[in-house]
């Protein structure tokens, strides 16, 4: 229960707030943060806040739906804004931050917001400092914690004391983390003795315990509460008071890159363990090690990890100390954090551009471009998994016109014909990929020879510094041998784009070598070369048996016949359109029949 806002984070590390050019655009506050952490570690976990009613506000619950969290307590504020913060990262020391929160949507959370029966239903509820510097919202906050303890619902309290949110610093200070005040002393007391576990840095213990000495302020807060006492302290780990115990949890010795969301992410690993009832030393433990793989990353709710990359982390020891130069645990949190679940995509390619240039002028092939859009989008309105490849260079247009509009949706890079591979934009690929939209995946043609590796591991690189999916296309007549040597480069596509294999043999060895050098990649799209509905329907059959294959990217087989009549002028607009809809539409149900036979046979 809190803040949730938009943390726009500076891309120049090293610089002055002043002196940053350009930001990321993330979800953030701390509360949010924390549940994305939870949420990717296997619990379910639901937020109750309030976002503004304009695009910030859809962009914080669109992305909480894709992390798994419940959005229905998300409420949407007519009146006000959702909150922005702007970071940076200057040094080891300084991570300059700036928070925009005057009457934010989050802060006015009412008890109208929420029910008995929804916090009842819950294990725990999480409530945090910063909600309970003005007297409406802390009123809203203890209502909430009073319901729950009604209902036997433990009540975490993370103290993120900011002091400029309490109105004890300049604005411009938010980087300041202690203030000492006996009026956040008081407020906060209260809320600790409601508490069934409290999460602070030894600064936040100090301003909860009304003193500058850490054991002094834990006595004097053990007095007030039995609550689980976890004391953040850095690079040291933690140390967990309960019971008159005190548990050390060690840290992890890793770089610290940015600090800013590490105690979100402890939080996150704490709960992990504590809402499930492990020892003590283990949650500190999980909560560390969440806290190490955070501190060595850009951004805060995007740098949680997956439970699959947690555990990966604790089963060894012999990482980089800059665990962000770790290939493999950039790669397992690239494939298994953030990403859109697509188990299947049925796209319709039209990222051709000299084969139609065969056809007309530019102008026209622009035109015709949005037909098939529109054709596409004609068809594909009940079709979970439909998707699309288009270019920028004649389809921008029907780029425009697909983005955003909930279709799984891919971009080429390869400057069409080139042999070795060469790319349209120039070799600054990774500037270009800065200037699309985050939905778009790249997509990439190689006529592979062991020259087109050099531009492939740059592609790949680019990718994985921009967040972006790689769909790769191969053509090569030793195409299992073609994907290895592309693997031994360190390049790990999201996705291959094959041609359909001719037997059970070479689609087992394709699923083999997958499973050896990436369980994670989502698989292979077959493409489809102009061929028609027989053959790909044949193609369907033997594909629709291997798990590995997800679907299919075919362009010409469905548009090229009304291609070659529009641009003669042999027929209109509209018979492009219900033309490109209709291929397509047969395509995805031969592709569904094919996969329905294929589990019928095995019952």
């Amino acid at each position: 229960m809190g803040r949730a806002a938009v943390d726009l984070y500076g891309e120049q590390v090293g610089a002055r707030l002043e002196d940053v050019a350009s930001f990321a655009k993330y979800l953030g506050g701390s509360p949010a943060n924390t549940g994305v952490g939870a949420s990717r570690l296997g619990l379910k976990v639901a937020m109750l806040t309030r976002v503004g009613d304009e695009h910030n506000g859809r962009f914080l619950r669109e992305t909480l739906a894709a992390e798994g969290v419940d959005v229905s307590h998300v409420k949407t504020d007519p009146k006000k804004l959702t909150a922005l913060v702007f970071l940076g990262i200057k040094d080891r020391e300084t991570f300059p931050l700036i928070f925009y929160r005057h009457d934010c949507a989050d802060m006015a959370i009412a008890p109208e917001d929420f029910d008995e029966g929804f916090i009842g239903s819950a294990n725990a509820l999480l409530v945090s400092g910063t909600h309970f510097s003005q007297a409406r919202i802390s009123k809203t906050c203890f209502e909430a914690m009073e319901t729950a303890r009604r209902r036997n619902v433990r009540v975490v309290f993370d103290i993120d004391y900011r002091p400029v949110l309490w109105g004890l610093t300049a604005p411009g200070r938010g980087e300041d983390r202690f203030v000492k005040s006996r009026e956040v002393t008081l407020a906060l007391q209260k809320v600790v003795a409601m508490s069934d576990l409290v999460i602070g840095t030894e600064e936040e213990f100090h301003i909860a315990g009304g003193c500058e000495d850490t054991n002094e302020a834990l006595h004097r807060l053990r007095a007030l509460t039995g609550a689980m006492l976890v004391v953040k302290r850095g690079p040291m780990g933690c140390t967990v008071h309960h019971q008159e115990q005190v548990i050390e949890g060690p840290g992890f010795p890793v770089e610290v890159f940015n600090i800013l969301g590490a105690g979100d992410g402890f939080a996150a690993g704490f709960l992990s363990g504590w809402l499930k009832d492990l020892p003590a030393g283990e949650c500190a433990r999980r909560a560390n090690a969440c806290g190490a793989l955070v501190v060595s990353r850009h951004g805060c709710a995007p740098s949680m990890p997956s439970r699959e990359e947690l555990e990966l982390f604790l089963s060894r020891r012999d990482w980089p100390f800059r665990l962000r130069e770790s290939s493999l645990l950039n790669d397992v949190h690239r494939k298994t954090t953030g990403r859109k679940p697509w188990p299947e995509v049925m796209a319709l390619a039209f990222d051709h551009r000299t084969q139609l240039e065969k056809l007309g002028p530019p102008e026209r092939i622009r035109h015709f471009k949005r037909l098939v859009a529109q054709g596409l989008r004609k068809a594909a309105r009940d079709i979970p998994g439909a998707g699309a490849i288009v270019d920028d260079r004649f389809g921008e247009e029907a780029l425009f016109e697909l983005t955003g509009a909930g279709i799984w949706l891919a971009r080429p890079v390869e400057l069409p014909g080139s042999k070795p591979l060469e790319f349209e934009a120039g070799a600054n690929i990774g500037l270009k990929l800065r200037t699309w939209p985050a939905e778009q995946a790249v997509k990439c043609l190689s006529f592979y020879t062991s020259e087109d590796l050099p531009r492939l591991r740059m592609l790949y690189e680019a990718c994985v510094d921009t967040g972006r999916e790689l769909l790769l296309e191969i053509i090569c007549s030793r195409l299992p041998e073609a994907m290895q040597e592309i693997y031994d480069a360190g390049i790990r596509p999201d996705w291959w784009k094959l041609q359909a294999p001719g037997s059970e043999g070479e689609w087992a060895s394709i699923e083999r070598l997958l499973a050896a050098n990436d369980p994670r990649c989502r698989g292979v799209l077959l493409l489809g070369m102009e061929a028609s509905e027989e053959e790909l329907e044949r193609s369907f059959a033997l594909a629709a048996r291997h798990p590995a294959c997800k679907g299919f990217a075919v362009g010409r087989s469905i548009f090229m016949d009304a291609a070659k009549r529009w641009f003669k002028g042999e027929c209109g607009d509209a018979a492009v359109a219900d033309e490109v809809a209709g291929n397509y539409r047969r395509l995805v149900a031969s592709w569904k029949n094919a996969r329905i036979q294929c589990k019928e046979s095995v019952s």
